[in-house]
C-alpha cells in the first residue's frame, strides 16, 4: 500500500463512539474499518461508520463564510467595516474571510446587547463538535456575553435522563461499560431500536440474548430485536411509565426486592412502596382491560421476576425520553435497579443509549442552561431551547449563536421556530453544510468537521476518546471561530491549541476529568477512559456509594396518567393515528453528512411512512400527507407491513423536506421540556 497511511481516530456519528481506523492517501480518506482488537466496535462498524465519510471532500461544504446581503444592506456600517472582505456569491449571499466574518458577527452581537440587553443573546448548539468547543462555547456566552442562555440538542434527546437519574442516584449517566453486557444474566431494552439506531451495542445484546435466551423488549412496534427476545412485549403509545410502574409492582407484591441493599443504599422506599401497592394503574391486571394487549397482564410479571432475580441490565433510548412523561420513566427504571440492587456492580446496571457521539460531552462541558462544567450549578440559570423559542416570539431574544444543531430540522414545532428566526436581528451558524438553519442564518461559517481535527468525545459509556485528524484541512475548528468572536467581544480567549483547553477542561471539571490528560488519551486511544479519571478511571460507577449529597439512591414515585391511547382503548373508542418516529441505520439524524454518500443515499433516500396492513383501505395511493393541529408534512411514501400494530404509524425523520416535525407541537417532558416525538395523533390526507 504505496503512501497510504494508517491513522487511529474515533466515530462521531452515533453514542456508540467506536475507534476507527482510516486509509489515508495524498490528504484523501480511501477507507474506514476498525481494528480487530478495537474496545468498542470490537472489529465492527456500522454502514455509517464505514462508508459514511464523503461529506468531507463533498463539493457542498462550507468552504468559505458567506455574509447575507440583506443582513449588510440593513447593517451599512458592518458592510462598511468589511467591506474589503467582500466577495459576490449569489444573490443572497457575500463570500468573506474569517476575520470579516467575526468582526461583522462582533459588531452586531454589541449592538443587539447594547439595545435590547445581556440576555438577548443564546448559544444553541455543540453535541456535533469536540469538547473543547462546546466548552469554549460555553465560557464564551456565560462570561464574554455575560448571557445565561446555553443549550445543546440534549433538550430533544436524553435531557430526561439526566434529569431522571440526576433526581434519583446523583448521576446521569451510563453505569456499566458495553462489554459488561457479557456478564449480565437478564435484559431489558425498552424504547430502544438498538440494530437500526446503536447497531455495534447490539451486536453484543443480539450475541448474549442468542447463547442464553435472556431478554424482554418492549417497543410500540415490532422491531428487529424482538427476533432475538424471550419476551417480545408490544405496548400501546405512551405505556412507559404504566410498564416500568407495574415491574416495580410485581418485584414489591411478591417480596423480589433486595432488603439489605435498599437499608443500606437508598431512602424513601417505604412510601414508595406504599404508593405503588395502592396505585390502580400499577398492577398489571390492568391489561386485562386493554383490547390487543391483555397478554402483557401476564408477561409483564414474568420479565419482572426475572430482572430481579437476576444480575440484569436495562438498555434505553429516545422511546422513553421523548414522551411527555420522559423524566419520570427514566426515574421509574432507576427505581427497578435500586430495588434489586442491580447497579454498581459488574453486568447489572442502566445503559441510557445516546444519540450522538459527544451529547454526553457537551453536557459535561456545561452546554446546558442550569449546569456549569462538572454539573456545578451556574451564577444565573438561563432559559431551555423551547423557552428561548417563546423569547423570540415575545421580542426579548434578539441574536442567536448555532454550532451544529438543526434548528429549523431537528426540533419539534418548526413552523412555529421559522416565525420565531424571522423575529431575531441576527443569527450566525458554524457548520459543514448548508443546512435549514445555515439558509436562514445572516452569517455562515464553514469549520473543520470531527476527522480533519484534534478534540475529546465522550461517548453514552462515558469513555472518553481523543480524535485526531485524518486529513488536513485549512477550515478552521469551531474553537478557532469562538477565540477570534471573543477577543473581538473583549475576552481574552489565547488558546494555542486544542490540548491547552482541554488543560483548563481538566482543571475547572476536575471531578470528572483531572487525570484525562492527553497524553493518556493518546496512550490509550483504542481504549479510551472512562469518566471520573483521576490516578485511573471508573468503568462502573455507584459500587460504593451514589454521586448524591449522602451517598444514596432516593425513590421518586410518580404515577401513571390516563390518556390518549390508552384511554381510547379503554373507553372502546379509538379512532384515528397514532404516529412515532425513529431512526434507520443508513441515515443519521439531519443526514446532513450521510446524505453526502451515495451507497447510503441509495438505500435511503427518503422518509419512509409505515402503516398496518389491516389499515390499507384507508391509504388510497402510493403517498399519503399527516396533518397535525401544529402542521403538515409533505407527500410521504407508504410502505405496508404487519412490522407496526393497526392504528399505528412510523416514520423516520432524515429529511428536512419531509418536514415531519412539524407534525408536532409544544408537548414536552414536563420537568425538562424534551419534546413529545413519539407519540401524536394524526389525520391521513388521501391525495
Amino acid at each position: 500500500m504505496e503512501n497510504i497511511q494508517t491513522i487511529d481516530s474515533v466515530c462521531t456519528y452515533c453514542g456508540v463512539g467506536c475507534d476507527i481506523a482510516a486509509h489515508v492517501k495524498d490528504n484523501k480518506i480511501q477507507k474506514i474499518f476498525a481494528h480487530p482488537d478495537g474496545v468498542v466496535s470490537q472489529g465492527k462498524l456500522c454502514i455509517k461508520g464505514k462508508y459514511g465519510f464523503d461529506f468531507v471532500d463533498s463539493k457542498e461544504r462550507l468552504r468559505t463564510p458567506r455574509i447575507k446581503k440583506s443582513f449588510l444592506e440593513k447593517n451599512p456600517s458592518i458592510k462598511e467595516a468589511i467591506l474589503s472582505s467582500l466577495l459576490d456569491y449569489d444573490d443572497v449571499w457575500y463570500e468573506s474571510d474569517l476575520d470579516g466574518a467575526t468582526t461583522a458577527s462582533a459588531m452586531k452581537l454589541k449592538e443587539v446587547q447594547q439595545k435590547h440587553g445581556r440576555k438577548s443573546v443564546a448559544s444553541i448548539g455543540g453535541a456535533r463538535t469536540s469538547c473543547e468547543s462546546v466548552y469554549l462555547f460555553q465560557k464564551f456566552t456565560r462570561h464574554t456575553l455575560n448571557s445565561p442562555h446555553v443549550d445543546n440538542c440534549a433538550r430533544v434527546c436524553h435531557s430526561p435522563s439526566l434529569k431522571g437519574m440526576r433526581t434519583t442516584i446523583g448521576e446521569g449517566a451510563a453505569t456499566n461499560p458495553y462489554n459488561d453486557i457479557y456478564n449480565c444474566e437478564f435484559m431489558i431494552v425498552i424504547g430502544s431500536n438498538t440494530i437500526e439506531a446503536h447497531p455495534i451495542i447490539a451486536n453484543r445484546i443480539v450475541e448474549v440474548a442468542q447463547k442464553h435466551d435472556n431478554m424482554a423488549v418492549f417497543d410500540v412496534r415490532e422491531i428487529k430485536l424482538h427476533k432475538f427476545a424471550k419476551y417480545k412485549a408490544i405496548m400501546p403509545h405512551e405505556a412507559n411509565l404504566l410498564v416500568l410502574n407495574m415491574l416495580a409492582h410485581v418485584i414489591i407484591s411478591e417480596e423480589l426486592y433486595d432488603e439489605s441493599f435498599i437499608a443500606e443504599r437508598t431512602k424513601g422506599f417505604l412510601e414508595f412502596k406504599e404508593k405503588i401497592l395502592n396505585d390502580p394503574y400499577a398492577n398489571p391486571k390492568f391489561f386485562e382491560r386493554l383490547e390487543g394487549y391483555e397478554y402483557l397482564a401476564k408477561m409483564i410479571p414474568k420479565v419482572a421476576r426475572e430482572y430481579a432475580l437476576k444480575k440484569s441490565m436495562i438498555f434505553w433510548g429516545l422511546g422513553i425520553t421523548e414522551h411527555t412523561d420522559g423524566s419520570y420513566a427514566v426515574m421509574a427504571i432507576t427505581h427497578l435497579s435500586l430495588m434489586t440492587g442491580n447497579i454498581g456492580k459488574s453486568g447489572a446496571g442502566l445503559m441510557p443509549l445516546r444519540g450522538q457521539n459527544n451529547v454526553q460531552g457537551a453536557c459535561d462541558m456545561g452546554m446546558l442552561p442550569y449546569y456549569d462544567p462538572d454539573y456545578q450549578s451556574p451564577k444565573e440559570i438561563g432559559l431551555m431551547t423551547p423557552q428561548l423559542v417563546d423569547e423570540m416570539l415575545e421580542g426579548r431574544l434578539k441574536a442567536v449563536l448555532n454550532m451544529g444543531e438543526d434548528l429549523m430540522h431537528i426540533h419539534p414545532n418548526i413552523n412555529k421556530i421559522e416565525k420565531a428566526l424571522q423575529n431575531v436581528e441576527f443569527i450566525m451558524v458554524q457548520e459543514l453544510f448548508m443546512t435549514e438553519i445555515a439558509s436562514r442564518a445572516d452569517i455562515v461559517i464553514g469549520v473543520k468537521s470531527a476527522y480533519e481535527k484534534t478534540g475529546v468525545y465522550i461517548n453514552a459509556m462515558r469513555r472518553l476518546h481523543l480524535s485526531q485528524p485524518l486529513v488536513e484541512s485549512d477550515l478552521p475548528d469551531d474553537w478557532d471561530v469562538i477565540q477570534l468572536l471573543d477577543n473581538k467581544m473583549g475576552g481574552e480567549s489565547a488558546y494555542k491549541n486544542s490540548n491547552e483547553i482541554w488543560d483548563e477542561v481538566r482543571e475547572v471539571a476536575y471531578r470528572r476529568f483531572s487525570g484525562a490528560s492527553y497524553t493518556r488519551l493518546q496512550r490509550h486511544r483504542k481504549r479510551g477512559l472512562q469518566w471520573p479519571v483521576h490516578t485511573e478511571d471508573t468503568p462502573i460507577l455507584h459500587q460504593l456509594d451514589f454521586r448524591t449529597d449522602d451517598g444514596l439512591g432516593e425513590f421518586c414515585y410518580h404515577q401513571y396518567g390516563l390518556r390518549n391511547m390508552i384511554k381510547e382503548i379503554l373507553d372502546k373508542n379509538l379512532s384515528g393515528y397514532y404516529l412515532t418516529t425513529g431512526r434507520t441505520i443508513a441515515m443519521y439524524n439531519n443526514s446532513a453528512q450521510t446524505k453526502q454518500t451515495l451507497s447510503l443515499m441509495d438505500r435511503y433516500d427518503e422518509d419512509l411512512l409505515l402503516v398496518n396492513e389491516g389499515d390499507a383501505s384507508d391509504f388510497r395511493g402510493e403517498r399519503v400527507i399527516l396533518k397535525s393541529k401544529n402542521g403538515q408534512t409533505t407527500p410521504l411514501r407508504i410502505k405496508f407491513t404487519s412490522k407496526v400494530e393497526p392504528k399505528t404509524l412510523f416514520v423516520t425523520f432524515h429529511h428536512a423536506d419531509s418536514k415531519v416535525n412539524a407534525l408536532f407541537g409544544d408537548e414536552s417532558d414536563e420537568l425538562i421540556l424534551t419534546a413529545a416525538f413519539k407519540s401524536i395523533k394524526v389525520e391521513v390526507v388521501n391525495l
